[in-house]
């Protein structure tokens, strides 16, 4: 992994805003389990914004511009796995595709074994093998229930596999 670009410590009021963003996006306490103290930031040049989020030199996550969501990284899925209660924001898949998600392929719906019932269309979620394991993320196309129903179609969008 190459190393983290300059960062600098994110000063108290960025941090209570992406904790707060990571709060609403997750959930209540994930915010702090994602983002503990020490964390640091790349800015923007331009507008001075946060961009990305390291713990030491690894990305945890990004500050989507278009959104204002937080794009995660597999280190930071991990984290974040750490807070959440299993199914939550989780999406298994079968051990057959589960290298192919981890070069970054994407995930169909046929080969998703168990999921969060309560996922929606274009939420961020963790990519897991059948023992939990993160191996992935990306951004749901489908819901939770139709993930588990359908038996074609594109299910999960992956951005980083494990061996990104």
């Amino acid at each position: 992994m190459p190393p983290a670009p300059t960062s600098s410590p994110i000063g108290e009021n960025e941090l209570i805003r992406i904790r707060a963003v990571a709060d609403y996006q997750f959930g209540a306490g994930c915010g702090e389990g994602l983002f503990p103290d020490g964390v640091k930031a790349v800015k923007s040049r331009k507008t001075g914004k946060v961009k990305g989020i390291y713990l030491g030199d690894d990305l945890l996550a990004t500050l989507k511009p278009s959104d204002g969501f937080l794009a995660m990284s597999t280190s930071g899925a991990v984290r974040l796995a750490s807070v959440l209660p299993s199914p939550r924001y989780r999406v298994a898949v079968i051990d057959d595709v589960v290298q192919f998600i981890k070069e970054g392929r994407n995930l169909f719906a046929k080969h998703v074994l168990d999921c969060d019932p309560d996922i929606r269309p274009g939420e961020e979620v963790m990519i897991t093998d059948s023992k939990g394991k993160v191996i992935a993320v990306g951004r749901t196309i489908l819901a939770g229930g139709e993930m588990k129903r359908f038996k074609i179609g594109l299910a999960v969008k992956i951005r980083r596999g494990e061996e990104d």
